[in-house]
């Protein structure tokens, strides 16, 4: 797959194409939002990792800008993490949002999850003997399905796909409740409770990240 690296920080630019090369994707770089747009009218790409704070163009002016045909995952870089860049970053489209300073090592664990939810690698998830159907919106433990209420599979559908990666409260309660929803954290951990118990012996697979969320492991010693 080939993914386009748009930032006008030359360093972090090369980072992100190092970790991405290692990974085997075709990496192309853009220096600013005019060159981005260049490259997109010439060239299919899979996904796009884009700054925000640019010079002369910044990414929410690049994202209003790209031919609707051309549309591609994007995840967003930015410096800024307060809620109004982050809600018109997803009003413009966007899959995910990484905030600056980042990991490296999270940002393409992100970039593999993206890519998995938006071209459908994957259409069900196996663990042993828990299994997550992702057409059929079911869970099966041992091949008997086990009764969950449709956020309970939800929240753990969003954890599996983005495995490994720490998940905040404020992200499960966007993406599974939707920005619409007046609820608060107790929410989330409440439904992760429920969800813990019924899963039974995975429930060790859903690990408390504190401080900040849950994280869904296939190690429980990771």
């Amino acid at each position: 797959m080939r993914i386009l690296v748009v930032d006008d920080e030359t360093n972090i630019r090369l980072v992100i194409k190092e970790y991405l090369k290692h990974e085997n994707y075709l990496v192309d770089e853009a220096t600013d939002g005019n060159d981005a747009l260049s490259k997109i009218d010439q060239i299919k790409y899979d996904l796009m990792i884009l700054d925000i704070m640019m010079p002369n163009m910044d990414g929410f002016e690049v994202l209003r800008r790209i031919d609707k045909k051309k549309l591609m995952p994007v995840i967003v870089l930015s410096a800024r993490d307060d809620e109004y860049d982050k809600l018109e970053g997803f009003d413009l489209g966007v899959d995910d949002y990484v905030t600056k300073p980042f990991s490296p090592k999270e940002l393409i664990a992100r970039v593999k999850a993206v890519l998995t939810r938006t071209h459908g690698l994957n259409t069900n998830y196996v663990l042993d003997g828990l299994e997550v159907d992702f057409l059929a919106h079911t869970i099966k433990i041992n091949g008997k399905r086990i009764d969950v209420t449709p956020k309970e599979y939800d929240i753990l559908s969003y954890l599996i796909n983005n495995k490994n990666i720490a998940i905040s409260r404020e992200q499960l309660l966007s993406n599974v409740w939707g920005y619409d929803f007046y609820g608060d954290d107790r929410t989330v951990d409440t439904h992760i409770k429920m969800l813990r118990n019924n899963l039974k012996e995975y429930r060790k697979h859903i690990v408390t990240v504190r401080g900040v969320g849950y994280r869904f492991v296939e190690d429980e010693n990771d």
